[in-house]
C-alpha cells in the first residue's frame, strides 16, 4: 500500500502543471487581440465569479515591458474588475496580465494582448504568469492529498472502533492508524498554511516562510478555514486521548475489579475441609460453621461483583455515547473547513451545496477509513469478531448510498450539461472516478460474500493470546511482591498450567526455538538458567505468551475465509487510494459548467458581433405619451458596450422626454437587473458608454420612458447578446 500511494502521488503531482482555475475570464475591454483606434482610459476584465485581488493583481505593460497602469484594481460591478491606465498611450501592442484568487480559493492567472492603432513587436511574454505551478504547486497539491488521507484515517478509524469493534480501541495497530491520521492531517494543514501565500502569489520557494504573506493568508477565507481546522484538530487530539486512554482503561478496570474480587474471596471449600481435623464433634461443628460463613461470603462477593459489572457497563455506555456525539461534532466541523472554502462555497445553491458536501466527505471517511481500520485488524490484530466485520459491511453499504446521492447532486451542480461530461477535463476526470468507484464496489461485493461465510473460529486464538499475556503479567507481579520463595511456587504453577494446555514451556511448536533454556536439577538452578527464581518465572511467562501468540497467528492465518477477506479488502483499499487521488485532482480542476461558459464567451468574443438594434414602442397615456425608443448596443458582446437610444414620435420626428432608464437582466444566471442611466446628448438622443455585459445569453432589456412628472411606462424585450 505505501508503494501504491507513492506511485499515485508521483503520477498526479510529479509533473505539477499550473492549477486549473475555477473562475474563468469571460471577456475584457479592450477585447483580447483587438485593435482599437483610440487609447483606453482603463482596462476591465469580466470573470465568471467574484475574485479576490491585491495591488498587483492587474497589470498593463507597454511594448517595452513598462507598467502603464495607475492605482489599485477596483470592482466596477458584479464580476467586472478594472484598472486605470495612463492617458495618451502610444500606438503599439499592450499586454494585460492578471493574477487573482477565485471564490473557491484557487489561483487564477493569465495574460492577453490588445493593440492601439496597429499591432507592434513586444518584449513581454504572455505566458509569464503561472499561478499554482512549479515546486510550490506540487508541494501544495501533495499536502492537499495528505490532508484528505489524514481526515479519512482519523474519522473513519475512530468511527470503526466506536460503531463496529469497540475491543479494537485496545489494539495497538488500530491506535497507530488513527493517531497517524491525526498527525498527517495536522502536518498537512500547517504545510498548506505556510504554502498558501506563495501558491496564490509568486510561486517562489523562498516566499514560503514570508511572515507578511502568512499574515495576508490568515485574513482570507482559505486562511480562516485552515486555522479553524487546526483548532478542531486540538479538540480531536483530546477525543483520541480519551478513546485510547480512558475508554480502554474502563475495560481494563472491569477485569482488574473481577480479579481483585476473586483474590479477596473465600478459600476453596475443599481446602477448608482438609484443614479441619475430623476427629472431634467440636471440630466438625467448627467446620460446619466455617462452611456456612464461606457460602455467605461467596454470595456477597458474587453480588458485589455483579453490581460492579453493571456499573462499569453503564459507565462504558455513557462514555461511548459521549465519544460518539463529540466525535461526530469534530468530524463534521473538519469536513466543513473544506466545504466552506472550496467548490461548495461558490456557484449555484450554495446553501444546499455546503451541507451536501459535508455529508459527502463524512461518508467517504466512514467508508474508506473504516476499510483501512478493517485491513489493519485483519493483518495485525490477533483476531476480529465476525459480528464486527458484518456490522462494518452494513455501515459501508449505507455510506456508499450516501456517496451516490450526494455525488449525483454535486456532479449536476458542477457540470450543468451532458456535453460537459465528455467535453471538459472535469467531466473526463469525473467519468474516471465513477469507473474506479464501480470497481471498488465490485470488489466490495466480493468482500461481502467472504463476510457472509466468516465464522468466529479464530476467536479462541485471541482468547489464548489474551490469556497468555494476562498470565505473564500476573506471574511477574506476584513474583515481585512475594519474593524468591513465592516466585518458585509461581514457577511450578505456570509449568503445570502450560503442561495441562499441551504447551509445555520446554516444548517448542513447529520448530520454534525456546527462548529459555531447560531447567536444572535439584534446586532448579541449571547452569544455563538464571539464578534468581523470580527472573526464571518471568522468562517462563514470556515464553508462554510468545507461544500463545504464535498459535493465535497460525489459527488466524489457517482460516481460508479470513485470508480471502484480507486479500479482497486489500484490493479494495488499493483502488480506493487511486479514487482519492482522482478526487484530489478534481478539486483543482475547473468545473465543466465554468469551462463551457468560458469557452462560449471566448468564441463569442472571437466573432465579430453585429450591433444589436431594438425598436420598443411605448405609451405613457399622457400628452405626447406615444412614441418609439430605438435602442442600439454596440458591439453587443461580453464586456464593454456603447448604448444609444433615439426617442421619436409616431411621425418619426425626435422629441425630448424628461428621463430614460435601461436595465439588463439574465434570469438564467440570476444576474441583474443591471441598471444603466444614459445621458442626454441631443434632442431625443440618449447615450451611455462602458455598458458591461458580464456573460453571453438571452437578456431581458427593460426600457423605462417618462414623458411627464406622473406619466411613465416600462417596456421589456428579450435579445441574445454575445
Amino acid at each position: 500500500m505505501p508503494a501504491l500511494l507513492l506511485v499515485v502521488v508521483g503520477v498526479l503531482f510529479g509533473g505539477a502543471a499550473p492549477a486549473s482555475a475555477h473562475a474563468a475570464l469571460l471577456g475584457s475591454d479592450p477585447a483580447q487581440g483587438s485593435v482599437v483606434d483610440t487609447a483606453p482610459t482603463r482596462v476591465t476584465l469580466t470573470f465568471s465569479e467574484q475574485v479576490a485581488f491585491s495591488g498587483n493583481s492587474l497589470r498593463v505593460l507597454d511594448p517595452k515591458g513598462q507598467r502603464v497602469d495607475t492605482g489599485k484594481p477596483f470592482n466596477t460591478a458584479g464580476t467586472v474588475y478594472g484598472v486605470k491606465v495612463r492617458t495618451g498611450l502610444a500606438r503599439g501592442t499592450y499586454t494585460v496580465t492578471y493574477q487573482v484568487v477565485s471564490a473557491d480559493s484557487h489561483p487564477v492567472a493569465g495574460a492577453f494582448t490588445f493593440s492601439i492603432g496597429a499591432p507592434s513587436a513586444t518584449t513581454v511574454s504572455p505566458t509569464e504568469q503561472a499561478a499554482g505551478g512549479g515546486v510550490v504547486g506540487g508541494l501544495y497539491g501533495f499536502a492537499r492529498y495528505v490532508s484528505y488521507i489524514g481526515f479519512i484515517l482519523l474519522v473513519g478509524g475512530a468511527a470503526f472502533v466506536l460503531a463496529c469493534w469497540q475491543r479494537g480501541a485496545g489494539v495497538r495497530a488500530v491506535q497507530r492508524l488513527v493517531v497517524t491520521g491525526w498527525v498527517a492531517l495536522t502536518a498537512a494543514t500547517l504545510a498548506l498554511l505556510l504554502l498558501r501565500g506563495s501558491y496564490t502569489g509568486s510561486g517562489k520557494v523562498a516566499d514560503i516562510f514570508d511572515l507578511s504573506l502568512i499574515g495576508q493568508v490568515l485574513a482570507t477565507k482559505s486562511g480562516a478555514a485552515l486555522v479553524s481546522r487546526l483548532l478542531l484538530l486540538a479538540a480531536g487530539a483530546l477525543f483520541v486521548a480519551v478513546l485510547f486512554g480512558a475508554y480502554v482503561r474502563r475495560d481494563a478496570g472491569g477485569a482488574e475489579t473481577a480479579d481483585a474480587r476473586g483474590e479477596a474471596g473465600v478459600p476453596d471449600s475443599g481446602a477448608s475441609g482438609s484443614a479441619a481435623s475430623p476427629g472431634t464433634g467440636e471440630a466438625a461443628g467448627t467446620d460446619s460453621t466455617s462452611a456456612a460463613d464461606t457460602a455467605d461470603a461467596a454470595d456477597a462477593a458474587e453480588g458485589a461483583k455483579g453490581a460492579d459489572a453493571a456499573d462499569l457497563a453503564a459507565e462504558k455506555r455513557d462514555l461511548t455515547f459521549g465519544l460518539a456525539i463529540g466525535g461526530a461534532v469534530v468530524a463534521a466541523g473538519l469536513a466543513a473547513t473544506w466545504a466552506m472554502a472550496e467548490h461548495a462555497s461558490t456557484g449555484i445553491q450554495t446553501g444546499l451545496a455546503m451541507p451536501v458536501d459535508i455529508l459527502h466527505l463524512l461518508a467517504v471517511a466512514v467508508w474508506l477509513g473504516g476499510l483501512a481500520a478493517l485491513l489493519v485488524a485483519l493483518y495485525r490484530a490477533p483476531s476480529i469478531e465476525a459480528a464486527a466485520v458484518r456490522r462494518f459491511s452494513r455501515i459501508a453499504f449505507g455510506s456508499v448510498l450516501t456517496l451516490a446521492a450526494t455525488g449525483i447532486y454535486q456532479s449536476w451542480r458542477q457540470l450543468g450539461s451532458w456535453s460537459a461530461l465528455t467535453g471538459t477535463t472535469y467531466g473526463q476526470l469525473l467519468l474516471s472516478k465513477v469507473g474506479l468507484i464501480a470497481v471498488v464496489i465490485g470488489i466490495a461485493w466480493g468482500s461481502r460474500r467472504w463476510t457472509a461465510r466468516l465464522a468466529d473460529t479464530p476467536a479462541e486464538a485471541a482468547n489464548a493470546h489474551a490469556s497468555a499475556h494476562g498470565t505473564q503479567s500476573t506471574v511477574t507481579a506476584r513474583t515481585t511482591a512475594e519474593g524468591a520463595g513465592a516466585g518458585r511456587a509461581e514457577d511450578e504453577t505456570a509449568s503445570g498450567t502450560a503442561s495441562e494446555a499441551g504447551e509445555g514451556p520446554d516444548t517448542p511448536e513447529d520448530g520454534e526455538k525456546p527462548k529459555v533454556s531447560g531447567r536444572g536439577t535439584g534446586s532448579g538452578r541449571g547452569s544455563a538458567g538464571p539464578s534468581d527464581p523470580s527472573e526464571r518465572a518471568a522468562q517462563l511467562a514470556r515464553q508462554r505468551a510468545a507461544m500463545a501468540s504464535a498459535r493465535a497467528r497460525r489459527i488466524r492465518d489457517a482460516d481460508p475465509v479470513r485470508s480471502g477477506l484480507r486479500r479482497s479488502v486489500l484490493a479494495e483499499a488499493g483502488v480506493a487510494l487511486v479514487v482519492l487521488a482522482v478526487t484530489t485532482a478534481l478539486t483543482t480542476t475547473e468545473p465543466g459548467r465554468t469551462a463551457e461558459a468560458a469557452r462560449a464567451a471566448t468564441s463569442s468574443s472571437a466573432r465579430q458581433s453585429e450591433p444589436l438594434s431594438l425598436k420598443i414602442p411605448f405609451d405613457t397615456g399622457g400628452q405626447d405619451g406615444k412614441g418609439t425608443a430605438q435602442l442600439t448596443l454596440e458591439p453587443a458582446r461580453v464586456g464593454s458596450n456603447a448604448m444609444h437610444i433615439l426617442v421619436t414620435r409616431p411621425d418619426g420626428n425626435a422629441f425630448d422626454v424628461p428621463e430614460v432608464k435601461v436595465a439588463f437582466t439574465l434570469s438564467a444566471k440570476s444576474i441583474g437587473p443591471l441598471s444603466v442611466d444614459p445621458e442626454r446628448i441631443a434632442t431625443g438622443h440618449w447615450a451611455a458608454n462602458g455598458v458591461q455585459i458580464p456573460m453571453a445569453g438571452d437578456w431581458k432589456i427593460s426600457v423605462t420612458v417618462r414623458t411627464s412628472d406622473i406619466d411613465q411606462v416600462t417596456v421589456t424585450k428579450n435579445a441574445k447578446i454575445g
